[in-house]
């Protein structure tokens, strides 16, 4: 039997092509290749090792615990002083202001601010590793651990609010012990926060910023600036009301603010809107000409400056009933440590500060880094915010992280090393040591612009609504989810939600993969979606199935419903209609048989005229001949039922099926049991299964949960689609060729019968 002749010169070159490339299975590669021998170690000599020190080892520990060591003695001071000199005072007015701002927003008393700006930012200078970055204040930190301690000490519990307002020493003295509280609820928060970020660093869980994923994080800090914002209208309007904290936090606020709008001090709202329209257009002027300014404009520092004397010439806190900072004792306190007893009460909000307050840090970090050309740890940044915010702590310090606002100036005013950070800690130093009192008389309404000012940048993220909308709308869904949850369930919770939230999209990842079946690129040995080009050409007899997805508990039904719609091959369903079929045949034979059997019994006992009329008038005589000849029985097993011809066709045209497990990455012992029920499902119905593109720790993975055994052997692997391919149409060729000889020589043999 001869092939036709275009079939044949295809089979010839695959032939040929197979001779001069041979075809790359597992097994092929394993008898040629030697693995390389390793030496296994237990863990006891792991742990050994580790612990074992030496003068080369320990000076690297040394070296990465205080980065300070490895880059001052090469600190070339002609090129970098003057720009971290420079950086570093226009950092530094940006601290002071900061620093009593972002303390209201955490609720305790502004001198805390100045305390949080000078500490931490020295410490960060030995222990950190990013050059640019300014760590201070921040209006996010800030405001979390202002919720909690309003949590933990609001007014109602020093009767504040039901005080007789005419008893001035009585109500000093409950706010006095209110902010004392409220002082010892943020300080505590402080340290264990930063006993999480050591703990956290130390054991290298540096990589527990990747679940906070960009639109989760900007998302978040939108907000987190509304909760600010909204914060803040009291004291740029000089009403009193009180400040809420929790779940429709946001809500209540703006309630109570216009409530009380018609009490909106004038005198306080023309301060602060005359200085964000300062602080507004000196931001613009910046910007439009950041490139002429030698170093931006510090209006911050000047907003402060001319309101304070303003505020200390009209006296308005007495003749205008203006709020002003107050009290700003001159020096330092004495450390004391922290109240352990509360950790309890604010373990959560703690981890949610630890984890939020580095996420903020190193996302900055890596920016810069990357722009500058240098490496940043995360898990010396951890280390080196623990030992900030906890050493911070016993000093009265609240949690610290990055300030993008600050960390930009930094940047931008030619800052090159931690030095310039050094050098804004000594400004807010002699703010502390000599003139703090001076700043007593400022009004907190210019402290309230400053902070809504400079929430500018994060309001503008807004504009990540409509370009995630084009360009993907899963992390579009994490945005909002995480705006939406953290705006009405507070900052805490709304985290949590949000994180939450994340983890499931990426399993929603898994389980909406895309399931295609490939062809191949003409004279290539490149395959593509069959759906995606026109020139896609598919073999007969053989489907390429690719997910890209591994293959897991989590989606491995998805993966066979969707083998099983692809291919257009449903093993259990042919498996049930040729059972059903057979059956419905074998009913059929046993009848005609019955009725054969009743022939021959009338006709052994009646006469054969008896017989012959009793066979006319039961049965038509068409039939006679087919029961005498016993050919009823033959046409019946040689005419299969229609619904059994029907389910079996598809196993007549497709003979292999090819899984491309490139885009897989693991497999658990779920998903080797589906793929081992795939195999032996669809060897029933004579279709062959091969794996092509494995990748070693997939190969591992299966050899490890007993996936090879006699039933399922390793010559089912393929280096690459094309390989397996090969294999596949060579073998059909090769059972082609040998039917065909049977064929023949069944006839040769008949003919010479």
């Amino acid at each position: 039997m001869e092939l036709a002749s275009g079939e044949d010169e295809c089979l010839c070159q695959r032939q040929k092509y197979c001779v001069d490339r041979p075809i790359y299975t597992q097994e092929y590669l394993q008898e040629r290749l030697h693995l390389r021998k390793k030496e296994s170690t237990s863990f006891l000599h792991k742990v050994a090792q580790s612990c074992r020190c030496s003068a080369k080892k320990g000076k690297a520990q040394l070296y990465s615990f205080l980065p300070i060591l490895k880059w001052l003695p090469r600190y070339p001071v002609k090129e970098y002083l003057l720009g971290d000199l420079i950086s570093g005072l226009s950092t530094g007015v940006m601290q002071l202001p900061q620093g009593l701002a972002y303390a209201l927003l955490a609720a305790v008393p502004p001198v805390f601010g100045l305390y949080s700006s000078f500490y931490p930012v020295f410490l960060y200078t030995f222990f950190g590793t990013s050059r640019h970055i300014s760590i201070g204040t921040f209006a996010v930190i800030s405001l979390m651990i202002g919720g909690v301690a309003l949590r933990m000490a609001p007014d109602e519990m020093f009767d504040i609010v039901q005080a007789n307002v005419t008893n001035g020493t009585e109500l000093l003295q409950k706010i006095g012990e209110r902010d004392a509280m409220r002082v010892r609820v943020a300080v505590a928060i402080t340290l264990l926060s930063g006993l999480i970020q050591l703990c956290l660093g130390i054991l290298r869980f540096g990589f527990v910023a990747i679940y906070l994923t960009e639109p989760l994080v900007r998302g978040f800090t939108t907000a987190a600036a509304v909760h600010v914002f909204t914060s803040q209208l009291k004291y740029l309007l000089g009403i009193k009301i009180n400040r809420y904290s929790g779940p429709l936090a946001v809500i209540y606020s703006l309630i109570a603010v216009l409530s009380n709008i018609t009490a909106t001090n004038i005198a306080t709202l023309i301060i602060g809107v005359i200085c964000m329209i300062l602080l507004l257009g000196a931001k613009k002027i910046n910007d439009h000409f950041k490139k002429k300014l030698p170093v931006p404009i510090p209006m911050e520092i000047i907003v402060v400056i001319i309101s304070t004397g303003v505020s200390a010439a009209l006296n308005l806190e007495k003749s205008y009933e203006v709020d002003v900072v107050g009290n700003i004792p001159t020096g330092f306190r004495p450390p004391d440590l922290p109240d352990v007893g509360l950790f309890s009460a604010v373990f959560v909000d703690a981890v949610a500060i630890a984890v939020v307050g580095f996420s903020m840090t190193i996302s900055m970090a890596k920016i810069f880094a990357l722009k500058h050309g240098y490496a940043v740890s995360g898990n010396q940044e951890l280390i080196a915010l623990g030992l900030c915010n906890s050493v911070g702590s016993f000093f009265q310090t609240f949690a610290v992280t990055c300030s993008m606002s600050r960390s930009l100036v930094q940047e931008s005013t030619g800052g090159n090393t931690q030095i310039a950070g050094l050098l804004s800690s000594f400004m807010v130093l002699l703010v502390i040591l000599v003139i703090g009192y001076l700043f007593q008389p400022l009004p907190q309404t210019a402290l309230a612009a400053i902070v809504m000012v400079n929430l500018k940048g994060m309001f503008k993220q807004f504009a990540d609504i409509p370009h995630l909308w084009r360009t993907s709308r899963l992390e579009l869904a994490i945005w909002v989810v995480s705006f939406l949850a953290s705006v009405s369930l507070g900052l805490d919770y709304g985290l949590l939600v949000a994180v939450a939230f994340a983890i499931i999209t990426v399993i929603y990842r898994t389980q909406s993969s895309n399931y295609r079946i490939l062809g191949q690129v003409p004279n290539t040995d490149i395959y593509c979606g069959i759906e995606e080009y026109e020139e896609i050409k598919e073999y007969p007899g053989i489907k390429i199935f690719q997910a890209n997805t591994s293959l897991y508990f989590a989606n491995s039904d998805l993966y066979v419903s969707a083998l099983k719609k692809k291919t257009g091959i449903d093993p259990g369903a042919i498996l049930i209609a040729k059972k059903k079929a057979q059956k419905r045949h074998a009913l059929d034979v046993k009848k005609s048989t019955k009725n054969e059997r009743r022939a021959v019994l009338k006709l052994t006992n009646d006469v054969e005229m008896a017989v012959k009329h009793e066979l006319m008038n039961d049965d038509p005589p068409t039939d006679l001949a087919n029961v005498k000849n016993g050919s009823a029985d033959k046409n019946l097993h040689n005419s299969p039922s229609e619904e059994l011809e029907y389910f079996m066709s598809p196993i007549i045209n497709i003979h292999s099926v090819i899984l491309d497990f490139t885009p897989v990455n693991f497999i658990d012992s779920v998903g080797a049991k589906t793929l081992k029920s795939i195999i032996k499902e669809y060897k029933e119905i004579g279709v062959d299964i091969l794996l092509s593109g494995c990748n070693g720790l997939v190969v591992q993975d299966l050899t490890r949960l007993n996936f090879f055994d006699n039933s399922v052997r390793r010559e089912i692997l393929f280096h690459s689609v094309h390989d397996a391919v090969i294999h596949c149409r060579f073998r059909a060729s090769s059972l082609a060729l040998t039917s065909s000889e049977e064929q023949i020589l069944s006839s040769d043999t008949q003919s010479q019968i």
